[in-house]
């Protein structure tokens, strides 16, 4: 049946699996757990939440850019940076604040459009990049950017916080494109006004603010179920979603879609009175958003339409990250 090779084909999907070793080098610091005090939330996350004794805490997250974006595109590569990491703070309904990168480079061309495509997101998000680190005699090119926000500490919303019986949102800005340099990216940004972009960015943080979600991530590399199958597994949940509620754009096959990173997308979970008002938010700014699904107390996560019903992941057996908070 179609549903049982849809399924696996987003478990075996390389934006899932490449996320598996993650749990063998989270396990290297267990031994210093302890010194991680003023950590709220650590590793499993979009970004860590750092508490500094106020009612506000600082978000800090890193990323780095695929090595098939970085040898195809050096100019998205830079730009890309901006995008991911702004994407981790505001997820998590922060306000971003700044970044820095380390950057390594086997010639003078590439570390320029990199550096060009940086300077290009930080006019269209408004987040600085203030400063960083350069090794210019490497044979490769590399980008890792980190980036600092703030939040209130009692408007952070968590991947590790959904409880069953949470009903699933979706949501994604459907005015873009697939991207040039994968058919798993999908670009909101490049061509939009930086007025836009940046509402379109923040509208997390109202979510926050409001406490109409009680947990959330950014919609990544694993795309859209796999991104949900990560605020699954930290949570200790399952979930069933129906395929039918998803929203889609029209000239997009359907199960890329499902793969890909859209740059401006989210999945949510809410109480289900809430749910109304979240989507209001969403589709206020321009953001098309819909009930999906519901987070179950099975460790399943379910897809289903009217071909039928198939498990994408079992965390009973599956890993993605392996982290559980």
């Amino acid at each position: 049946m179609y549903i049982e090779e849809l399924a696996e084909s987003i478990r075996n999907f390389e934006g899932v699996t490449r996320k598996k070793p993650i749990s063998d080098i989270v396990s290297i610091f267990e031994t210093v757990r302890p010194e991680y005090r003023d950590a709220i939330v650590d590793f499993g996350d979009d970004a860590a939440v750092i508490d500094i004794g106020t009612d506000d805490v600082i978000l800090f997250a890193a990323d780095a850019i695929w090595g098939k974006i970085v040898n195809k595109s050096p100019w998205w590569t830079g730009y890309t940076s901006v995008v991911v990491n702004v994407n981790d703070i505001s997820a998590m309904g922060g306000r971003p604040l700044a970044m820095v990168n380390v950057m390594s480079s086997s010639d003078h061309d590439s570390t320029e459009e990199v550096m060009r495509g940086i300077r290009d997101g930080i006019k269209k998000f408004g987040v600085p990049m203030v400063g960083g680190h350069m090794h210019p005699d490497t044979p490769y090119n590399s980008l890792a950017v980190s980036i600092i926000g703030i939040a209130k500490k009692d408007c952070v919303i968590r991947s590790d916080t959904a409880k069953p019986g949470d009903i699933v949102i979706a949501a994604y800005d459907m005015d873009g494109r697939v991207g040039k340099n994968s058919p798993y990216s999908w670009d909101t940004t490049s061509f939009k006004e930086p007025s836009i972009v940046r509402d379109r960015f923040m509208v997390m943080q109202e979510i926050g603010e409001k406490k109409l979600a009680t947990a959330g991530k950014d919609i990544s590399n694993p795309g859209t179920i796999g991104t949900l199958g990560m605020l699954c597994e930290v949570s200790r949940v399952g979930a069933s979603v129906d395929l039918r509620n998803i929203p889609r754009p029209d000239n997009v096959d359907f199960e890329q879609w499902l793969k890909i990173y859209p740059a401006t997308g989210y999945v949510l979970t809410a109480k289900e009175e809430n749910a109304a008002e979240c989507i209001e938010v969403f589709e206020k700014c321009g953001i098309v958003a819909a009930v999906i699904g519901k987070i179950e107390e099975t460790r399943k996560l379910d897809i289903y339409d009217d071909d039928g019903r198939a498990t994408v992941f079992d965390f009973s057996k599956d890993k993605i990250t392996g982290i559980e908070i």
